[in-house]
């Protein structure tokens, strides 16, 4: 497959996070339907990074996988790259962030994900190191990885996507069920607390993501159930954010 003639597309664009990738040797496109045409007319993947000006992972990825001439001309050579702003696009977001889920992976960003040229997952992940690193494989044995797979296997990379995409269909068809009980918000509560890292705060082990919804639920759940474990799962996450890197 021919590298992608192409140039660098960001500086166009108006979102800070963007522009902040518009330097990168990646051949970056804006998400829309020029990228999604250019993967059909080279009959490739597209790869597509979710992430926001604020987040650490997403900065650590750029500066060793993105700035990387290497790894940038791998990714050039082998896919349509499109970058996304979450907090322009939550759109865009939820519903690959949704398909990660769908593979049973845990969720976070940098978000990133490999889709048929229709736009359909097929393989995503978060952060990957540019060489093996913590149990992790490195992300240029993920992008040879995934091209393989395309050239050999398409049949059921494609399949894994249309199987995917029904399933985002039926997450997101209307569905009433029953209404929320106190006993399902405790069961709920009783369950994320005993996920809480005692140590160093926040949900589950490195590397982890500041998730308001949940600590927004536990300050509730403090007043509804008049329980101080509740209190101080949010104290240790706010006071571990303010003594690391995290001040927004």
């Amino acid at each position: 497959m021919s590298s992608d003639p192409g140039r660098n597309r960001l500086g166009e664009e108006t979102s800070p996070y963007l522009l902040q990738h518009a330097h990168n040797p990646v051949h970056w496109r804006p998400w829309g339907a020029e990228a999604l045409a250019e993967a059909k007319r080279r009959d490739c993947p597209i790869l597509l990074s979710i992430g926001y000006a604020a987040c650490h992972w997403c900065h650590v990825m750029a500066h060793e996988s993105f700035e990387n001439a290497e790894i940038a001309s791998l990714m050039n050579s082998l896919f349509v790259n499109v970058k996304v702003d979450r907090e322009e696009r939550p759109d865009i977001d939820h519903i690959y962030m949704t398909a990660l889920h769908a593979l049973g992976q845990q969720g976070g960003w940098p978000l990133t994900m490999f889709l048929d040229p229709e736009g359909k997952p097929m393989f995503g992940g978060t952060y990957w190191p540019p060489e093996p690193r913590w149990g992790r494989p490195g992300f240029r044995q993920i992008l040879e990885s995934v091209e393989t797979a395309w050239r050999t296997r398409r049949p059921a990379m494609e399949e894994r996507g249309r199987t995917l995409t029904a399933h985002l269909a039926e997450l997101s068809a209307p569905s009433p069920g029953r209404s929320l009980t106190p006993g399902d918000l405790t069961r709920v509560g009783d369950g994320l607390l005993a996920a809480v890292d005692p140590a160093h705060g926040g949900i589950g082990g490195a590397p982890k993501f500041p998730n308001a919804p949940i600590f927004r639920f536990f300050w509730n759940e403090m007043f509804r159930r008049r329980d101080p474990r509740f209190g101080e799962a949010v104290r240790a996450l706010l006071e571990a954010m303010s003594a690391g890197g995290i001040y927004d």
